[in-house]
């Protein structure tokens, strides 16, 4: 399911800010480019914590520009003034690549058995993988 949300972007010192409307919702990057893609990435894990239903409609520039104002403008910062434009999130892959993302696991295993695999050149990971699948299988 692919959106398109508008965001509000702004230059702050070293940073740029920012703003996404439609999910209330806050970020950053070091550049341009990165702002925009962490603002794919806000709206993409705020969409794993609910369900599809619950995600908000996409609003239009002027609905979006009256939430700033209200919501995240203040005295000293305006994100309404700043670069608005609409990024779009593929919600389906963005979980598929979450989900099949590699993740770091410490096992503790005895020396001597490190020593032997290593001699060997056995790879750590794919067996260690091989052995969960296996187990999983048995048990499901």
């Amino acid at each position: 399911m692919i959106k398109v949300y508008p965001v509000f972007f702004k230059k702050n010192d070293t940073s740029y800010l920012v703003y996404i409307p439609d999910f209330n919702q806050f970020t950053e990057g070091g550049s341009f480019a990165e702002a925009f893609s962490m603002a794919r990435d806000a709206m993409g894990t705020y969409s794993l914590a609910v369900s599809r239903e619950q995600l908000p409609a996409p609003s239009s520039y002027e609905s979006a520009l009256a939430i700033t104002k209200e919501n995240a403008d203040d005295e000293d910062f305006s994100f309404s003034d700043g670069v608005f434009s609409f990024v779009d999130i593929d919600f389906d892959e963005y979980a598929r690549k979450l989900k099949n993302r590699s993740v770091r696991k410490n096992c503790t295993i005895p020396y001597e058995l490190n020593e032997k695999a290593e001699y060997l050149g056995i790879n750590f990971s794919k067996i260690l993988q091989e052995a969960l699948e296996e187990k999983i299988h048995q048990i499901i």
